[in-house]
This record gives structure tokens, C-alpha cells and sequence, in this order.
């Protein structure tokens, strides 16, 4: 039974206030300036030509003439383009509508969609747990089309959860035949009512042995300007995972796994109630966990195993498992050939990962094979 995790970074479309944007704040101030006048419901003579001097500096004016409404990437986003060529900014009889709508997505370049496939493809686990995927639709239609391509079959059953933001980073879970899911719980591990914070997600599965595991899915507070309060959201996360954790082996549940994006290294204080003060084992703690060999000056370090030193990643990424599960643990590993080296060469890439616009993602895919 093989199990892995992947912070996938969305399949086909991300929200552009996830992506790194590639403008100078001057350029951000215009857009700005040129929504707020956008809005007004009546414009002055000099607004109208402020309107048409920004139009211009952002590069709205350079669109073809063309019989239908257009998308035009500006700034490293895409927008939708009216219905003329003409810069008059409003409606008219001879110009009909020439404003502009803002995306609120961005598509993701299909050759980084072929990636993600690629990676999960070439590990071709028996379970998959997913984090930032945009919604089952999405996800189902990787599942069909996409993987088949890479001599991978499509997964029997997929189940996604919508979170409580509004960015499509949902987390799901794919299983192949054999597997079944037999219940889902969520819980909240959020101190703060109606934040956008993820739930920890339960998952109880029954293989096709007829044995029970759970796994908990979870996907833990991002790093902000302000440390110190990201690390303390953290803590307070891990703190009820680990009360969730403990519950169940009090049970009588020995098979668990929690996995899922950290969002910190394991030395840092915020994830200690679950790497100190449980019993779980870190995957990358086992004697097969394997990794690619760095090409870097820290190369020699390859043999200590991934996220330590010389292996130029940091880890955010875990699969934490019980004593019970550990000890059955024949094989493990991460595939990072689909990400992009910030410093080349450091590890083996595919030869089609030629930019960092068309890697899987920023994430490895890791995996852990269990005997049954």
C-alpha cells in the first residue's frame, strides 16, 4: 500500500493573490488608481482624460480590434477587454462598451499541468492526499484526462472539501480500487470564528485487506511579515491536532498517519506538540527514505536524506505515522524532479522543466509504501 502527499499548487487556474507578482508597485498604483475612477458613477472632463492616460501607461490600447471580447495578460494577470478598440470610456452608440473586467484567476501554463500528472504519475500511489487543488470538477478532470497520459489509470474515487476561504485551496483525497473510504470528519482546529483557517480533515479507509486507517489531512498557518503571531496560530493548530491524534490511539486506532502542508521546518517550536510530544514518526526519520542526489556545493550531504542539510529545500511538507504504520514502512521517498531549482543544478529535473512557469509546483511529492 502505497501512500503519499502533494501540495499540488492548484491543477488549471490559481487565484492571482497566491502568485508572486512580477510588477513594480508604480504599475500597481495605476491599476489602482484607474479601478477607483472606473467606479465613480460620474467623471469629470479631467477624469476621463486621467482614465486615458492610464489606459495607455498600463497598455490597455494596444488590443487588436476584433469582432468579440478578448482576454489580454497585463501585469502578469489576465483581464477581459471590451467589445471595440476604441480608449472612450463609456458607453456610446458607435462604441458600444469598451470597460474592463478583472480576473480573478489565473490559468496555469499546461505544460505545469502535465507536470503535476508526471510526478504523481511516476510515484503512482495507492492513496492520494492533495492540498491546494481548485474543486472535484477540476481535480476529476486531471483524474481523466491528464493522468491516463502518463501511463497512470485514473483513481477509482476522489473526494475534495471546500475550506473556509475563497481561494480555491481546497484539499481531497484520491483512492484507487480496492480502497474505500468509509467516513470523513472534519475538525476545527482554528481558534479564531470565520477565518479562512483550513480544518483538520479525518479520513477512515478500509483496504482491500479489510484493514482500518485513518488519516488526517491538514494543512497548517502560512508564514506572514509577522512571525511571532504565524507561529503562534501554528502552535495552537498542531496543539488540537495532536489532542485529535491522542483520542484516537486511546481508541484503540493505531493506524494513523497525519500529512499535509506544515508550512514550517520540524525544529521550529510551533510544530514540537506533534514532532516532541507525541509518539509519531517522521517519514524522513526512516531508513529507506530516499532522495535524489544534490548537484550543488552541498552534494556530499545527499546520504543524510531529504530536508536536512545540504538537500536546499526546506521542509513544509510531512507525513508523520504511528508506531504501528512506521514499523511496517518498506519503502519511502520524495519526487521533486518536477521542481524548479532556485540556484541550478542542485537535483535531477525533468528535461522538460525548463523554467520555473511550467514546474508541478513548489512542493515535493512525498510518499511513504506500507506492507499489508
Amino acid at each position: 500500500m502505497k501512500i503519499a502527499t502533494f501540495n499540488i499548487q492548484n491543477l488549471f487556474h490559481r487565484d492571482k493573490s497566491l502568485i508572486e507578482k512580477p510588477i513594480g508597485k508604480q504599475i500597481t498604483d495605476w491599476i489602482s488608481e484607474l479601478d477607483m475612477l472606473m467606479l465613480q458613477p460620474s467623471k469629470s472632463w479631467n477624469q476621463q482624460d486621467r482614465i486615458r492616460e492610464l489606459s495607455f501607461l498600463i497598455g490597455f490600447e494596444k488590443s487588436t480590434p476584433r469582432p468579440y471580447a478578448v482576454l489580454r495578460r497585463k501585469a502578469g494577470f489576465l483581464y477581459m477587454k471590451g467589445l471595440s478598440h476604441s480608449i472612450e470610456n463609456k458607453a456610446g452608440e458607435l462604441t458600444n462598451w469598451n470597460g474592463w473586467i478583472e480576473l480573478q484567476t489565473v490559468p496555469i501554463h499546461p505544460d505545469a499541468t502535465q507536470h503535476k500528472a508526471q510526478v504523481i504519475a511516476d510515484v503512482n500511489p495507492d492513496i492520494l492526499l492533495l492540498q491546494e487543488i481548485e474543486d472535484r470538477a477540476s481535480f476529476e478532470d486531471f483524474n481523466q484526462l491528464i493522468l491516463p497520459k502518463f501511463d497512470c489509470k485514473s483513481f477509482e474515487h476522489s473526494f475534495v472539501i471546500q475550506g473556509n476561504d475563497m481561494n480555491s485551496l481546497e484539499m481531497g483525497i484520491a483512492l484507487r480500487q480496492g480502497y474505500k473510504l468509509e467516513a470523513v470528519r472534519t475538525h476545527n482546529i482554528n481558534t479564531i470564528i470565520n477565518d479562512d483557517g483550513k480544518n483538520l480533515i479525518e479520513y477512515e479507509i478500509t483496504t482491500p485487506l479489510k484493514e482500518k486507517i485513518w488519516l488526517l489531512n491538514a494543512y497548517l498557518q502560512k508564514q506572514t511579515k509577522d512571525k511571532k503571531q504565524a507561529d503562534n496560530i501554528r502552535k495552537k493548530q498542531v496543539y488540537k491536532i495532536a489532542e485529535v491524534y491522542k483520542k484516537l490511539i486511546a481508541e484503540g486506532k493505531n493506524n494513523v498517519i497525519i500529512a499535509g502542508t506544515f508550512n514550517a521546518p520540524s525544529y521550529c517550536n510551533s510544530l514540537s506538540p506533534l514532532i516532541q510530544d507525541t509518539d509519531l514518526k517522521d517519514i524522513t526519520k526512516h531508513l529507506s527514505f530516499e532522495v535524489d542526489i544534490d548537484k550543488g556545493n552541498d552534494g556530499t550531504y545527499f546520504r543524510l536524506g531529504a530536508y536536512r542539510m545540504g538537500v536546499n529545500i526546506k521542509q513544509k511538507d510531512y507525513m508523520l505515522f504511528s508506531p504501528a504504520l512506521f514499523n511496517k514502512m518498506k519503502d519511502s521517498g520524495l519526487n521533486r524532479r518536477a521542481m524548479w531549482p532556485e540556484k541550478r543544478p542542485q537535483w535531477s529535473i525533468y528535461k522538460s522543466v525548463t523554467s520555473k512557469n511550467i514546474a508541478a509546483s513548489e512542493h515535493p511529492l512525498v510518499w511513504g509504501k506500507i506492507s499489508t
